[in-house]
């Protein structure tokens, strides 16, 4: 593990979407941004074009992993993956589903060979996957199966300067969450957090706060039971291990400033419940992180954004955040690997 390089693999994501647009925009940003050297895996062909429509002066070189770093100080490092994409902004087309896995493929397979150091992976869409037979709920669970067999369980935290959260449910329907809530859930949930923010963070003791399903979290149960018979024994469980849980808190007193700086993150219940806060917070600057694999891996907290592929419009701070944290989350992992060796 110690030879393991410095340089980041970032898939392509979605050629129709913001994906080619916002890792161009991030190179040519690069000295400003500070940041560490990556190479895209995907077609760079449709990376030359996208850079021609929005007007961007960028060397794009294609390269092998070895080479990256040394190529990114002067081009945009491009390693060959999937088919030639040849989808317009805006408009998949057959190609763009074949194209963005391959990509994703690509940049896990590298960063498991020790090629590259991280897995930054930009926007897909899971309805254009969907129509190639991809079986996955997301992103996610993809980068989970690639990771080994048995797939570990991944946990998604959108992490970002401000508020830390997860989401014990993820892309289900509200009416579902009450049911998929369960005990077994949140400890694995939680333990999986502890993990990985003391061993890629660098907390001593992470602090987790859980948060209420119902409002007032319960009020000791006559508002709901699932607080007092899931989450209060999860809790309890959690810290049984040593694992420095509280809560549960109710939602609309737990992300206010004077708050946030007594915990490390916010485990909730449902998807929207802590996405909404963090990306108030945050929205420009959050981070996708999954947790559990292993290996390091961000992503930009946001879409495809059809609507302004090719535009100029599109923002890579997401992807400028991703790629720095991906950076510092390796460095870490592989210091800790290292010391074990």
């Amino acid at each position: 593990m110690s030879s393991r390089a410095p340089v980041l693999a970032l898939s392509l994501g979605e050629p129709a979407g913001i994906g080619p647009d916002i890792a161009l925009m991030a190179w040519a940003r690069r000295v400003e941004a500070e940041l560490p050297a990556f190479f895209v895996t995907g077609d760079e062909h449709c990376l030359r074009e996208r850079a021609r429509l929005l007007g961007l002066s960028v060397d794009i070189r294609g390269t092998v992993p070895a080479q990256a770093a040394e190529t990114f100080a002067t081009a945009l490092p491009v390693v060959a993956a999937g088919p030639r994409a040849t989808a317009a902004p805006g408009a998949p087309d057959a190609t763009s589903g074949p194209a963005a896995r391959a990509a994703i493929d690509a940049a896990v397979r590298l960063t498991q060979s020790g090629e590259a150091a991280a897995v930054v992976t930009n926007p897909i869409s899971k309805a254009v996957l969907y129509s190639t037979g991809f079986n996955f709920p997301g992103h996610t669970e993809y980068l989970a199966h690639l990771a080994g067999d048995p797939a570990p369980r991944p946990v998604m935290m959108i992490w970002s300067p401000e508020l830390a959260v997860i989401p014990a449910t993820i892309h289900i329907p509200v009416a579902d969450i009450s049911r998929a809530l369960t005990q077994e859930l949140l400890v694995e949930t939680g333990r999986i957090a502890a993990h990985d923010l003391v061993h890629r963070f660098g907390l001593a003791r992470p602090r987790l706060a859980f948060c209420g399903l119902n409002p007032h979290a319960g009020e000791q149960g006559t508002i709901g039971r699932e607080d007092e018979e899931i989450t209060r024994p999860a809790v309890e469980a959690l810290r049984r291990e040593g694992i420095d849980a509280r809560g549960p808190f109710p939602a609309d007193t737990l992300f206010h400033a004077a708050a946030r700086p007594n915990y490390d993150v916010v485990i909730g219940a449902y998807h929207d419940q802590v996405l909404a806060p963090v990306k108030t917070l945050a929205f420009d600057r959050a981070v996708n992180v999954t947790l559990g694999l292993p290996f390091v891996r961000t992503s930009p907290d946001h879409g495809t954004a059809f609507d302004i592929a090719g535009t100029g419009r599109a923002d890579p701070a997401s992807l400028i955040e991703a790629l720095r944290l991906a950076r510092r989350l390796s460095d870490r992992d592989r210091a800790g690997h290292d010391k074990a060796a």
